[in-house]
């Protein structure tokens, strides 16, 4: 463990806190990533912080949208299945198609945020 090191500040010593380097080939977060930092500075700020700190907040971020994107991957197959929309649909009449591919991935992302990033 090292030492810490602290910088005088008026009356007050602050510690000299650093965060290690961020790996080069790291990935941009996705959106659902994005989600659930912003939900845990606006809502958890105590997570949040704590996360910063251990340097556990990236790879928590990481996993959140990670298991949105497989979990939506999942979901829309069965979605799609249940409410009927099939390729023959699609050559049929595509704009109807399109509403109810929107519609489901909708009621879809709306399940993530539930179960994922608002939780």
């Amino acid at each position: 463990m090292t030492e810490l090191t602290y910088t005088k500040n008026g009356d007050y010593l602050i510690p000299d806190l650093t965060l290690s380097e961020t790996p080069e080939d790291a990935r941009p977060l996705g959106k659902y990533g994005r989600l659930r930092r912003s939900y845990l500075q606006e809502h958890r700020p105590g997570l949040y912080s704590r996360l910063v700190l251990s340097e556990k907040l990236f790879p928590h971020l990481r996993e959140i949208d990670e298991t949105a994107n497989r979990r939506l991957e999942q979901m829309m197959p069965e979605l799609m299945k249940s409410a009927g929309v099939t390729e023959e649909l699609k050559a049929r009449d595509q704009m109807k198609w399109v509403g109810l591919m929107n519609s489901l991935k909708a009621q879809a992302e709306e399940i993530i945020l539930s179960e994922l990033v608002y939780n």
